[in-house]
């Protein structure tokens, strides 16, 4: 049959939603189109039946693309095609691919890629929402292996109440925007920021969108019983039990391992000791269940990982130790300096045990501003933060290939924390960059403390201090450890990575992904308790080296002076073909931005500069003003008098009964082409003629 369409139609919010197979795609393993309004998002999945030779990971891949034809759109720029995905894309593939990947059983090791299109596009409907629900609905209804369902939505808080999927318009009024996926029983990932928001209030929140995700899971669960096809037969690339079993004989070298407290050194340890395994695995691959000497490196690799892992879970669990023996609540030691580099406006190094992050943060005026087009159309970011996570960081020899999705991430999380915290109607565009110079664990929330830091330092009026810290989870059964600041290793090794940043007062950014089923609203409550001690101490000890902003800019930063004229004047101050505003920019060596309303910025490094532009704009625009003194250019010479220029493009005439006491008789005698008298305005008429006076300030003299 050509078209065999089935549909479900289900309200979601404010908004009815229908889900949609059998019509579109139908050679991909699922195929779901999400309609609400006229936002229309086609997603599909496959998954191929066979393991790649070698495969020892799972290659989970997500892909969402805003097609510009959805919003009636045509790309800016010469290139007229949709090419490598916007960071805003970026963002939303890694917010859809973390809560999957625990739900696909262990050991499932075939290639899957989910791809999400916005095929038709409504304002008052987010796609984002509708390509999340469609990729569990397409997943659910598939034949591949996944342990759903699951669900997701956007909550915000309007006016003080809960709002579920709210239309990107009413962003601007809410208290907090939090991405939510979760199964029917627990939360699967989170992601978002707030306006300093409790703990108590961000949890009922999270419970707020859980509700309805449970909803929306039900009504999946009852349609896919309809449409869905049955799930396929797989083979586990799960390390065989014979492995695991023969692993053992080394417990005692991996327990030397876990209590070596320097990361690389214990890389060292580990390495030692898988290599050792491989050696006995490729002497004898038989007594292992190997089957070929080649794999042993692999799988002693696969064993050692595991005998690491049951070891380190079984000390934090049933003994409350980490790895080197740090408490489980215990924050590794900081060190923070500020104005650590000599030419950036501000500039800091934040580190946390093994984590280092060296901030910048630099200051300008609208041509800083990070232009964006997309299918809502065009923005500007004068505030942004970028992130970047190179190979050194970790001690590895290779290069640095550019930005990955990773690194977008990261960044967006930090960027998310700070800008809360951003003075509000600053007049300058901010850039942070974040450089990770060393990591074992959460660079992410290092960023932060260090972005925080460097805006001080480089005079920005923070509202307040911000820091972040990672917490980690132990859990086994009905037992579970939460852990602060957590390591690389333990981040590895563990079932959750829970992100929490902000001030003294409230979360400001929140991100959390998990490795098992779900997270109970128990353990979401103690982590968010815990995750805030952590934060107030890493505050109290960056608040040692600075605590409140540098009162005032560096040496050499451009500064910004206002001044307003009529909207019908902006045309006279910009000039015939910008001529005049673009020599006053070169003349004086600034910067100036109009807006529509009048408002006009003029950004420059020196002082002195920007006290001369203002005041001469307000010559040029409002004329001079009577009986005031200007210093003036003598630029004509007649034989009544001198026509002389007090600003650019504002001159005036000083009669001959103007210059001296006596009778002046020949003009020359006592100014020349270029000289520079002082004058002061007798009167401006009705056709802004200036008549001036160099007498009334002081007589001039004959030339000898």
């Amino acid at each position: 049959m050509l078209n065999n369409k089935k549909e479900v139609t289900f309200k979601y919010g404010n908004q009815m939603v229908t889900l949609e197979t059998g019509r579109l795609a139908k050679q991909a393993d699922g195929a779901v189109l999400v309609t609400s309004g006229k936002s229309q998002v086609l997603v599909t999945v496959c998954s191929a039946h066979e393991v790649n030779d070698g495969q020892d990971f799972f290659p989970l891949m997500v892909d969402y693309k805003e097609k510009f034809t959805a919003a009636g759109k045509f790309l800016g720029g010469f290139m007229k095609r949709e090419g490598r995905p916007s960071n805003d894309e970026i963002l939303l593939m890694r917010m859809i691919d973390r809560p999957l990947r625990p739900l696909f059983p262990e050991g499932y090791m075939t290639e899957t890629i989910v791809m999400a299109q916005v095929m038709s596009f409504d304002p008052a409907v987010d796609p984002e929402v509708l390509a999340g629900l469609g990729t569990a609905a397409a997943l659910e209804i598939s034949d591949i292996p996944f342990q759903g369902p699951i669900g997701f939505c956007k909550v915000g808080k309007i006016d003080g109440k809960l709002t579920l999927n709210p239309v990107k318009a009413d962003w601007e009024k809410s208290d907090l925007e939090l991405v939510i996926a979760a199964s029917e029983e627990a939360l699967m990932m989170v992601e978002g920021e707030a306006n300093e928001v409790s703990e108590e209030d961000m949890m009922e929140a999270l419970q707020f969108g859980h509700e309805n995700i449970k909803e929306f899971c039900s009504t999946l669960k009852e349609w896919a019983k309809e449409v869905g096809k049955t799930k396929r037969e797989w083979v586990s690339a799960a390390a065989n039990t014979t492995l695991m079993q023969k692993a053992e004989v080394y417990a005692d070298d991996a327990r030397e391992c876990l209590k070596i407290n320097d990361k690389l050194e214990r890389q060292r340890a580990v390495s030692a000791l898988t290599k050792k395994m491989k050696a006995a695995i490729a002497e004898n691959p038989a007594d292992y269940n190997v089957a070929d000497a080649k794999d042993a490196g692999k799988e002693a690799y696969k064993a050692i990982d595991e005998l690491l892992y049951k070891m380190m879970r079984n000390d934090i669990l049933n003994e409350g130790k980490r790895i080197a023996g740090r408490g489980v609540t215990e924050v590794r030691e900081i060190e923070t300096e500020t104005s650590v580099l000599k030419t950036p406006h501000g500039s800091s190094l934040f580190t946390r045990g093994e984590t280092q992050v060296l901030a910048t943060a630099t200051i300008g005026g609208k041509e800083g501003e990070q232009m964006k087009d997309n299918i809502h159309g065009l923005s500007y970011d004068n505030f942004y933060l970028h992130y970047t996570f190179a190979p050194y960081s970790v001690g590895e020899a290779r290069g640095y290939r550019g930005v990955g999705r990773r690194e977008v991430g990261h960044g967006n999380l930090a960027e998310r924390a700070l800008k809360k915290m951003m003075p509000k109607d600053f007049p300058y565009t901010v850039r942070v960059t974040c450089e990770v110079t060393e990591s074992n664990g959460s660079s992410s929330m290092g960023s932060v403390c260090s972005g925080s830091m460097a805006l001080m330092d480089a005079g920005i009026p923070l509202q307040k201090p911000v820091a972040g810290v990672a917490m980690g989870l132990i859990k086994d059964q009905d037992k579970f450890t939460i852990l602060t600041d957590i390591l690389g290793d333990e981040d590895h090794l563990g079932d959750m990575d829970f992100k929490v940043a902000g001030t003294k007062d409230g979360i400001t950014a929140i991100q959390m992904d998990i490795k098992i089923t779900g997270i109970t609203n128990e353990i979401f409550t103690k982590a968010m308790a815990q995750a805030k001690e952590g934060r107030l101490h890493i505050l109290g000890e960056m608040a040692k080296t600075i605590e409140t902003p540098r009162e005032s800019f560096k040496d050499g930063v451009p500064t910004i002076q206002t001044c307003n004229i009529k909207p019908d004047k902006i045309g006279a101050l910009i000039g015939p073909g910008g001529k005049n505003i673009k020599a006053i920019q070169e003349n004086y060596e600034v910067s100036i931005e109009i807006t529509e309303e009048g408002l006009v910025k003029v950004l420059g490094t020196n002082k002195e500069n920007l006290d001369t532009v203002v005041n001469l704009i307000d010559l040029q625009i409002n004329g001079p003003k009577i009986d005031t003194v200007y210093n003036a250019k003598v630029v004509t010479i007649k034989e009544y008098g001198a026509f002389v220029d007090i600003a650019d493009g504002v001159s005036g005439l000083v009669h001959v009964s103007e210059m001296a006491e006596e009778r002046v008789n020949d003009v020359n005698e006592y100014v020349s082409e270029g000289d520079m008298i002082d004058v002061k305005v007798l009167d401006v008429d009705r056709f802004g003629k200036v008549k001036l006076s160099a007498k009334a300030v002081k007589p001039l003299a004959k030339k000898g």
